[in-house]
């Protein structure tokens, strides 16, 4: 049997408004943990859809990548290549922002409860420059574990001989777990690799098997991340994330010069 991981910080998530004033919490990104290598940010948006209608209108990214997982309800995004789609409840959205893009998240439904998780996930310096590109999954298209009192959707990685419908550049996984009460569940993942389980708990590097219990008296639910640490410097401003202050001075410079707007594949030397 594997060594157990232990819990090695407990972040409590601050309240924060973003996009076009929609209030949000956010656990990774903030003061109490800046960054969990590879993961930059944490998002959790859960609100009446009437409070979010402004939503995210068109802003920049570049050097990362993004994962919205959408619980209850739906969220439309639009970006400067074209690119246009919908995730509703229980679907999945992986963006690779690669050497740049502009893109507007906007809320699709003006009633009920909007409940979902936006994840940043850095790239290595070797794929910040890859052409931009997208992965959209709806519920039925994400496997589904099941065991004694457990289900688990596997969004990316392996369980259990299931694997995650998404294609990563940096290895991880990505879960959302559901435990009837009173259930017990644990999984073995490469002790090497960073992870957390929100509401944000950070697991520590000293064994491979993750374990959670639900109380005997109400079910648990929990998102959970591992990814491998890439390991080089991070300088991020804003939606920029990069190695050095020159590239962040250079994605600036591109953003202002409309090249993210109307992106020309021919002018970049870029691998794919």
């Amino acid at each position: 049997m594997s060594a157990p991981r232990s819990v090695v910080k407990v972040v409590r998530g601050t309240k924060q408004f973003d996009g076009a004033g929609v209030r949000l919490c956010r656990s990774i990104g903030s003061g109490a943990l800046r960054n969990l290598d590879p993961f930059l940010m944490l998002d959790e948006i859960k609100l009446p859809a009437d409070q979010a209608t402004a939503g995210f209108p068109s802003h920049p990214h570049r050097g990362f990548e993004t994962c919205s997982i959408m619980l209850t309800g739906a969220m439309e995004h639009r970006d400067s290549y074209g690119n246009h789609g919908v995730i509703r409840d229980g679907g999945v959205q992986w963006m690779t922002a690669g050497r740049g893009i502009i893109h507007s998240e906007m809320p699709k439904v003006t009633t009920g409860m909007l409940h979902g998780f936006q994840l940043w996930i850095n790239l290595p310096a070797k794929d910040k420059m890859v052409k931009p590109r997208y992965q959209d999954l709806q519920a039925a298209d994400i496997p589904v574990v099941e065991g004694a009192g457990h289900s688990v959707r596997v969004m990316a990685g392996e369980l259990e001989g299931a694997r995650g419908p998404l294609t990563l550049r940096n290895p991880g996984t990505l879960l959302d777990v559901r435990l009837e009460a009173g259930a017990e569940w644990s999984a073995d993942i490469d002790p090497a690799w960073n992870g957390f389980a929100y509401h944000l708990f950070v697991w520590g590097n000293d064994g491979a098997t993750v374990t959670a219990k639900a109380a005997p008296s109400a079910p648990l639910k929990f998102l959970m991340a591992f990814g491998k640490p890439i390991g080089e410097p991070i300088v991020q401003y804003g939606p920029f994330v990069m190695n050095s202050e020159l590239e962040i001075q250079q994605a600036f410079a591109d953003y202002q010069s409309g090249a993210l707007q109307n992106p020309n594949d021919d002018v970049w030397a870029a691998e794919e």
